[in-house]
């Protein structure tokens, strides 16, 4: 009897090994799926993830090159000399990349009101001598504001040196904006003080025509005003046209 059972009893313990490793790879090859699915869930995720800054990034660049074309073509058409074209794209690509530079620090996401307003300005008071006041709470808009603001302070700085306030020594620019809080509402107004008498231009240049079409794309409303104390810059605009989503 002794000799049939040892067989038997090998070939059972044969069996519960075998079922104990099949159960284990079972177990193994559940792991290493589960693990495989979560790889392949990142994988997608990344995948997704790149195809939207690829496409984010590919929006961004052929907005800047249309907004350079069109500070390029313009600044020509309506300059007096090849010289002074010159001056007007290198001054306006200039205040355009001011304004990524500062959304770059910003992770181009949002960015400081009152640092967008002294970026833009601080090239035009390198003095210090505080000819440029500036006064408003702080409030961060989106990266479309930015550079629509950015653009539409080197152009009123660029025509200030020239033939406003800031063209003669006793001149000053006052810039504040407040907040209604009531209408969701953001005034901003650029005031010259001191400068020599104003008149309304004969023509209406491209720079004109710029601060008016950028205070537009912000759903907002522009005024200005040639008073013969200073001219005056009155930008309205919605709050839903700056502020981030929350």
């Amino acid at each position: 009897m002794a000799g049939p059972s040892a067989p038997q009893e090998f070939l059972k313990a044969e069996n519960v090994g075998l079922r104990m490793r099949l159960q284990q790879s079972v177990i193994d090859a559940q792991v290493l799926l589960a693990r495989a699915g979560i790889e392949a869930e990142q994988r997608e995720t990344a995948d997704r993830l790149q195809k939207l800054i690829v496409e984010e990034l590919h929006h961004r660049i052929k907005n800047t090159l249309a907004t350079v074309s069109a500070i390029a073509s313009q600044s020509l058409r309506t300059a007096t000399d090849l010289e002074h074209g010159q001056q007007a794209i290198e001054g306006r690509l200039l205040a355009l990349g001011r304004a990524h530079d500062l959304l770059l620090q910003a992770q181009w996401s949002s960015a400081s009101l009152a640092h967008i307003v002294q970026g833009a300005t601080e090239p035009y008071d390198s003095k210090g001598d505080g000819r440029i006041s500036i006064q408003g709470a702080d409030l961060r808009i989106v990266s479309g504001a930015v550079i629509a603001l950015a653009m539409t302070l080197n152009e009123l700085c660029t025509n200030t040196t020239k033939f406003g306030a800031l063209s003669v020594p006793a001149g000053r620019v006052e810039i504040a904006w407040t907040v209604d809080s009531g209408n969701e509402r953001l005034h901003l107004t650029w005031t010259e003080k001191g400068g020599p008498a104003v008149t309304a231009p004969t023509r209406r240049s491209f720079g004109t025509r710029l601060i008016e079409t950028l205070g537009k794309q912000l759903n907002g409303t522009v005024e200005t005003a040639y008073d013969s104390k200073g001219f005056i810059y009155a930008l309205d605009v919605p709050l839903n046209s700056l502020k981030p989503p929350e």
